[in-house]
């Protein structure tokens, strides 16, 4: 055998009782049989139509070999099954499934967008083209939550959560930050959850230089999310959750003066609030000691920053952990607020929910929205915008999951389930037969999710 054909053709003599022998020459076959189920998702939110015809089309009509419209489908699609680079499109462009989804002929359709092409197009997207984009993609979430929920929402909760992007290259606007000791862009996560639903909706994410403070940006993101569901929702009622990095006197003027919306943010402590809440610091350590654990006392006080115009309401978490082999630690925490509850049930029930957002955005990485390797910020930018619209898609299969082993299964094991499913394509003059493997195991939860997604049976 030479070695050029061991690429296609692999033997394992001497394992097994007869010789084995592994071709790759099944043109008709896809290992992302269960990609159908993204199409289906995508006519909830019309993600992939809605983006590209917010983009603008400057190339010549008679030289256009793949539409913008499949562009991007072929890399939100791409994305969404575990390929989040250009490059995988050199083995790609030939699949039969990544073909059906862009409405060609599986097998004798055109092949899809090269790397180049697909690279061009990506560098190709201007700033205008973005925001449009990142508008249509959470009013998109909004809307279709709204819809399903049929507007019988009371409370929309918004969470904003930064996190860290390492670049390794050139990239325009990637700068050291000390904070995570990297080179990186600090991105920004916007979601929204709906009355106590416990998954939180991504709607919106920002790409920014990586020397930025966390607050940056932050009153034009919340401001237009909170027009957005004015605008669907009028009588609902707004909440936003924040940690630390977004307690900046810009942030905390537009949320007062917001009618019918409730906050809570977290704040850096200081040696004011600390001198404040020395008292129930010394309730809390009595209380550890007696009881050797970790022990924690709730209160609040009226606090005026420098900054601030006036006096907010701060709740005060104060808290001594306890750890095998450690000393005791205090920990104190503060939230500003304008909510009137007790201090304990804001604390615990509202700020603390937000902490699942950590998982999310875990999630956000593992589908490698930090693939950010373009040179130009802008398109690094556009690459975020398409990961958003992959894990939108992600998340509606988990939605529809519901009741099932995948009800909370995070997106690379949903995708592992749902979507690697290695099937046969065979096309008449009539129809597409798409061949699964009887023994799929996780064929009670695929159909379940096709069927909540439309599908018919027969």
């Amino acid at each position: 055998m030479s070695e050029d054909s061991t690429t296609e053709c692999l033997l394992f003599p001497g394992i097994f009782r007869k010789p084995i022998v592994a071709q790759f020459d099944q043109r008709e076959g896809s290992s992302d049989g269960g990609a159908l189920l993204l199409k289906a998702a995508d006519r909830h939110y019309d993600l992939v139509a809605g983006l590209s015809s917010c983009l603008r089309d400057d190339r010549q009509s008679g030289k256009v070999d793949h539409s913008l419209r499949e562009l991007v489908g072929q890399r939100v699609f791409s994305i969404a099954c575990g390929y989040p680079d250009a490059n995988d499109s050199a083995r790609l462009s030939g699949d039969p499934i990544h073909k059906l989804l862009l409405d060609r002929d599986p097998i004798e359709g055109r092949e899809l967008a090269s790397q180049p092409t697909l690279s061009r197009f990506e560098n190709g997207v201007g700033v205008k083209e973005l925001y449009r984009g990142g508008e249509f993609l959470a009013e998109s979430v909004i809307r279709r939550h709204a819809k399903r929920l049929r507007h019988r929402t009371y409370r929309i909760t918004i969470d904003l959560d930064p996190t860290d992007d390492p670049t390794h290259g050139a990239q325009q606007l990637s700068f050291f930050n000390g904070h995570y000791d990297t080179w990186c862009y600090l991105p920004v996560m916007g979601f929204v959850s709906f009355n106590d639903e416990a998954e939180q909706y991504l709607c919106t994410a920002v790409l920014r230089p990586g020397n930025v403070g966390a607050a940056a940006g932050a009153v034009a993101i919340l401001r237009r999310l909170v027009r957005m569901i004015r605008h669907h929702l009028p009588a609902v009622q707004i909440r936003v959750r924040l940690d630390g990095g977004f307690a900046h006197p810009a942030v905390l003027e537009f949320l007062d003066a917001q009618p019918r919306l409730e906050y809570v943010v977290a704040m850096a402590k200081n040696a004011v609030l600390k001198r404040v809440a020395e008292t129930a610091m010394r309730r809390a350590r009595k209380l550890s000691r007696r009881s050797g654990k970790t022990e924690h006392i709730y209160g609040e006080t009226r606090y005026k920053a420098g900054k601030w115009p006036d006096l907010r309401r701060v709740i005060i978490k104060a808290e001594v952990v306890r750890a095998a082999d450690k000393d005791p630690k205090d920990n104190p925490r503060f939230v500003i607020t304008n909510m009137k509850q007790s201090p304990q049930w804001i604390y615990e029930r509202v700020y603390c929910q937000r902490g699942d957002i950590e998982n999310r955005i875990k999630e956000l990485h593992k589908l490698e929205i930090d693939r950010t390797s373009c040179t130009s910020f802008w398109a690094n930018q556009f690459r975020v915008l398409l990961t958003t619209a992959a894990y939108v898609l992600m998340q509606e299969l988990r939605l529809r999951a519901a009741g099932t082993a995948c009800a909370r299964a995070q997106v690379d094991m949903l995708r592992e389930r749902l979507l690697k499913l290695g099937v046969r394509v065979l096309v008449s003059v009539r129809r597409v037969v798409v061949h699964l493997p009887a023994s799929f195991p996780f064929l009670p939860t695929f159909r379940r999710v096709a069927l909540a997604l439309g599908a018919a049976t027969g």
